[in-house]
């Protein structure tokens, strides 16, 4: 009931908040929320305090109230999408590959493959074949950490082939993955298609340009790649000649390799022999304090010598059988009934029947099937807690001793947190077992796996309007909903899923593009009726969309949609979305937030695209601006605005300026990797740990007081208001005894301590802090310094929030100047001033003073952009009302006529009916200036 239970409970609480790295929540209600609140705080401590990552939710709060701030890294390879999932995915996989202690004899086989690496170039890619379950994954796992140890400048990129059709085996996938590894390492940040067919073209390009910029050798390594769908028409790069430093292995199953593939150089994995079967056996015996005795020993090596039963699964498993059944049973018996299988699925079909046996009930024994055949037809498998949810008859002690007896004898494994099959063969076992009817089973579990993942998408999207939680919406009903609609066979229903726009933008960002085409084409749509049918959906939704944070997730939507378009080639429909992202942007956060400069270098991209090289180069500029101001000079943010600004240099054979951008940009990587530390960051946190403890001896040096703002700003986006203050109290105290009061690093402090108290809605005390910051600034920066225009703004919004208009208009005359300083009086920036100006007047029922201000704005709108741009039209709106307010009807007719125009003329851009991209004077609207990053119009007023 909220009441702390004792006097004991209450003394902990008070000691807790003393505690510096103590976490303390605070919760009534359920258990699940508070379940899911511990999993969040846990989930933050991973990510922020031990990867060094930082939490892409937190760049929903207002990050333009902070001169110094975190970047969330969602994009780590510039504009391509990298997917965590995948990649923690194959970690685990080599993990589990590696997993054995037993080394199988497998020297003979390590010379062999360092033979290859040491041969002179050209030489082919090196088959590793063998037999199902022959040991090929651990055999490659083990040469890896031997050349990670002993060669520690080779380059080594893995991919482990998970089961058919699971993702793991998509090509493009594959490819992308690759590719990006390879820029990682190389320090080249440049656009890469996410075109599938174009992927897959271009990876030798990619392959020869990267491995001329490595010192040592690359190793590529493709662990089962005959289960990659159409293998030997996606991976055609293999053929062609590799570079020279390069060498490529990939393993195959010897009935399935490609017969083009078998000229290669091969080496084959032979059977077991007596001595690693006998090893094998033993070590899985002894660990179950079994012990076999000569004749039992000498019955197994017979058994296993044919090829289907001295394999290194087979003998694995062989030995699991006999030390789990055999230390609660008659090993004779069980020795005979192993004996009567003569392959792994025969084996797998004993170890399940053992495993029912085991259990206590008809009802466990339907439990069991139920598990198996779900995670069977999922695509990616499927975690403990769904299947809780999807059995609520299953208890927790059930599910965990099912479970541990599945993993035990290698029947399930788990992936990112999903159970899914160790290996085909226990798949095949279970399909032959329970699911022999055919189609009709098939086709009712995937349907109980629709049914539920449609109801977990309606709650999430549902708490995500709540709790502003949209992250839970995404990837595991994103990851299976369409595919089973895929494998069902149901394109009404596919349809109606992609035009989810939380599904499909999950599918994108994630960078799974060719899976999201993939659906497409099923569904029958070409791409400009798909890209309609995309806007159609997303115009409705806007209708839903209320406040700040609804308003936030919507730009993200229209951002997804125009990246999409764009890396389809539908350049004039994905102009409209990205502006549309801007608009909303600009007025729900700020024109200086930095997912502003995101807008406005997504926009730079298809201006590139469209080969219109000055427009893109302005974007390219307003972006830096806002990302210098927003996170420093020497932040990866700024490094990827560099790296754009230099390859659009080049295209325009301005080499000299694009290589001193890409000096400058290499830097700031180079620096932010040292303190980072690779994709760990344990760098990154050991500084953090450092910087602490000088912080408590006291030191007092504007490093320090640095720190000490940058903390507050940490604490403020995890909002933990009461620690931010904390630090950022400390800060300004320390730079005032060390600077001086007038110093601006102290405007800075102030700054922040002022946004701190406006979020506390504190708004006294951040009038007060503002006001000292602003006559600092006033007195130490130019008239038309960023950081001074800065202060004005956020006192004047501040102002205008807290009724004091009067104060707030020379402040917003005072941002009209500083614009016009700075960009000059025609540009839009000053346009924008204009508006926020001419609003604030009709606030204060001054509409004489506020009309030649729209007039002006609408003048360099039309000037800057055309007379058919948004802007134009939502300036004319403007007009139209204060026209209509003023008693001119006529007047104020015509200008909503051409604001309506204009309004029409975007749709139809959006739906698919603009003109060619290929003309140069047809377009919709006039593209043929920039924007600027400080728009800011503001809608409520219209």
């Amino acid at each position: 009931d909220g009441r702390v239970s004792s006097v004991s409970v209450q003394q902990l609480i008070e000691q807790i908040s003393y505690v510096n790295k103590a976490k303390m929540i605070d919760h009534i209600g359920s258990v699940e929320e508070g379940t899911y609140e511990i999993y969040k705080c846990v989930e933050k401590i991973i990510k922020q305090d031990i990867l060094g990552c930082e939490m892409t939710e937190l760049e929903g709060k207002e990050l333009s109230n902070k001169e110094e701030s975190t970047a969330p890294e969602e994009e780590v390879f510039g504009d391509v999408l990298w997917d965590a999932h995948d990649e923690q995915e194959q970690m685990e996989a080599f993990q589990q590959a590696s997993n054995s202690t037993c080394e199988l004899g497998f020297e003979k086989y390590f010379e062999r493959l360092n033979d290859l690496v040491a041969a002179p170039a050209p030489i082919p890619p090196l088959l590793v074949s063998g037999g199902p379950g022959s040991g090929k994954s651990l055999l490659l796992s083990k040469w890896i950490q031997l050349q990670q140890k002993h060669s520690p400048n080779t380059l080594i990129l893995y991919h482990f082939v998970g089961r058919p059709m699971s993702t793991s085996s998509e090509s493009a996938l594959i490819i992308k993955r690759l590719t990006l590894k390879l820029m990682q390492h190389s320090w080249l940040v440049s656009p890469l298609t996410l075109d599938p067919a174009k992927l897959l073209e271009e990876f030798p390009h990619w392959l020869e340009k990267l491995s001329a910029r490595h010192q040592g050798s690359i190793i590529i390594i493709i662990d089962s790649i005959d289960q990659i769908q159409q293998a030997e028409k996606h991976m055609k790069w293999l053929i062609d000649p590799l570079p020279v430093n390069v060498r490529v292995i990939v393993s195959v199953n010897v009935e399935t390799c490609p017969q083009a593939w078998r000229l290669w150089p091969t080496l084959h994995l032979d059977p077991l022999n007596s001595k690693d079967v006998k090893s094998l056996i033993s070590a899985e015996c002894n660990s179950a304090n079994v012990k076999l005795t000569k004749e039992q020993e000498k019955k197994l090596e017979r058994h296993c010598r044919s090829a289907t039963t001295c394999n290194a699964l087979y003998v694995t498993l062989l030995g699991k059988t006999i030390a789990c059944i055999g230390s609660t049973g008659n090993i004779d018996e069980t020795l005979q009934q192993c004996c009567q299988c003569q392959d792994t699925v025969s084996l797998y079909r004993l170890v399940l029947r053992s495993i029912q046996e085991s259990l206590r009930s008809d009802k466990e024994r339907g439990l069991l099937r139920e598990i198996l055949c779900v995670i069977g037809v999922s695509h990616n498998g499927v975690s403990e807690s769904e299947l809780m949810e999807l059995y609520p008859e299953l208890s927790s002690a059930v599910l965990a001793s099912l479970i541990h007896s599945l993993h035990k004898m290698c029947l399930l494994t788990y992936g990112c947190g999903l159970l899914k099959f160790q290996h085909l063969q226990a798949w095949e076992m279970v399909r032959l077992e329970y699911m022999e009817e055919g189609e009709n089973v098939f086709s009712a579990y995937r349907q109980k796996l629709v049914e539920y993942f449609t109801m977990q998408l309606r709650v999430l999207i549902l708490i995500c309007f709540s709790f502003n939680s949209r992250d839970r919406v995404t990837w595991r009903s994103a990851d299976e909903l369409p595919w089973l609609f895929q494998q069902q066979g149901d394109k009404q229903k596919l349809r109606k899923c992609l035009l989810n726009l939380f599904v499909s933008q999950n599918l994108y960002k994630r960078g799974h593009f060719a899976e999201l085409l993939s659906y497409w084409q099923l569904v029958g749509k070409d791409k400009s009726s798909m890209a309609a049918e995309y806007f159609d959906s997303l115009k409705e939704y806007e209708k839903s969309c209320e406040g700040e944070e609804s308003m936030i997730c919507l730009a993200d939507l229209y951002e997804t949609l125009g990246r999409f378009l764009k890396d389809l080639g539908l350049l004039s429909q994905a102009v409209a979305p990205l502006q549309r992202s801007l608009e909303i942007r600009e007025t729900a956060l700020d024109p200086d937030h930095p997912r502003v400069a995101q807008s406005l270098h997504q926009l730079a991209g298809v201006y590139v695209q469209w080969k219109k090289f000055g427009n893109a180069e302005q974007l390219y500029k307003q972006a830096l601006e806002i990302s210098e101001n927003a996170y420093g000079a020497e932040h990866p943010r700024v490094a990827r605005e560099l790296d754009a600004l230099a390859t659009l240099y080049q295209k325009q054979n301005k080499y000299e300026q694009a290589e001193q951008l890409r000096k400058k940009s290499f830097k700031i990587r180079q620096k932010a990797a040292r303190r980072k530390g690779s994709l760990c960051g344990f760098a990154l946190l050991r500084q953090r740990a450092l910087q602490l403890e000088e912080l408590t001896l006291g030191k007092d040096t504007p490093d320090n007081a640095r720190t000490l703002n940058e903390l507050g700003v940490l604490y403020y986006l995890q909002n933990n208001l009461e620690t931010a203050e904390l630090f950022l109290k400390r800060s300004l105290e320390m730079r005032e005894r060390v600077l001086g009061p007038d110093h601006p690093d102290c405007a800075q402090s102030l700054n922040n301590l002022a946004a701190l108290y406006n979020e506390k809605k504190h708004y006294d005390k951040a009038e007060e802090l503002y006001e000292k910051a602003l006559d600092i600034r006033r007195r130490a920066l130019a008239p038309d310094h960023p950081s001074l225009a800065y202060t004005v703004k956020h006192l004047a919004v501040l102002y205008k929030k807290m009724g004091k208009l009067d104060k707030a208009v020379p402040l917003y005359e005072l941002a009209v100047e500083i614009r016009q300083k700075s960009f000059g009086p025609k540009h839009p920036s000053v346009a924008t001033a204009l508006v926020n100006l001419a609003v604030l007047y009709c606030q204060m029922k001054k509409q004489v003073e506020a009309l030649p201000l729209y007039e002006r704005a609408l003048k360099i709108y039309e000037d800057s952009f055309g007379h058919m741009h948004p802007r134009v039209g939502e300036t004319l709106k403007n007009l139209a009302v204060l026209s209509y307010e003023g008693g001119d009807f006529e007047k104020a007719a015509e200008l909503y006529k051409r604001a309506m125009e204009i309004k029409e003329a975007e749709t139809l851009l959006i739906g698919g009916k603009a003109t060619s991209r290929h003309s140069s004077s047809g377009d919709t609207f006039s593209l043929k200036s920039a924007l600027a990053p400080h728009i800011f119009l503001e809608h409520g007023q219209r």
